[in-house]
């Protein structure tokens, strides 16, 4: 599988199976961390991280406290696509890494970034 990220009116495509993003909470300046699998059904999370908790970011029941992190695994349905904000308001963007390294996104206030699996022959899919 590959992952289309859109931005900027370019498209970036990642020959990967997983991926981890990760950020910090605007308010609390706590970080989150959520391991993602690019599948043919969409993207999905299968394990998310929270280093502490706050206002909004209440781990959910069966979060297991490890190392100063709630662990847990999101309920959550494979995504056509998720859609980041880039809001300028905490400093930094986002990390998204896999096995061949890390890149930033939304660095500074702007334009949606959009990831989603790509279609076979490089191209994201039809929205």
């Amino acid at each position: 599988m590959s992952l289309c990220i859109l931005a900027a009116g370019k498209t970036v495509t990642l020959s990967i199976a997983a991926f981890t993003l990760s950020w910090t909470h605007s308010v609390e300046r706590t970080r989150w961390e959520e391991d993602w699998k690019v599948l043919p059904s969409g993207l999905h999370v299968v394990e998310a991280r929270i280093k502490g908790s706050g206002a909004g970011m209440e781990p959910p029941e069966g979060a297991v406290l490890r190392d100063g992190w709630w662990v847990y695994a999101p309920k959550v349905n494979p995504q056509r696509r998720v859609v980041l904000a880039a809001s300028g308001a905490t400093g930094a963007g986002w990390t998204l890494c896999t096995a061949q390294g890390c890149r930033e996104l939304g660095e500074e206030a702007g334009g949606t970034i959009v990831l989603e699996p790509c279609e076979p022959a490089g191209s994201s899919q039809p929205r």
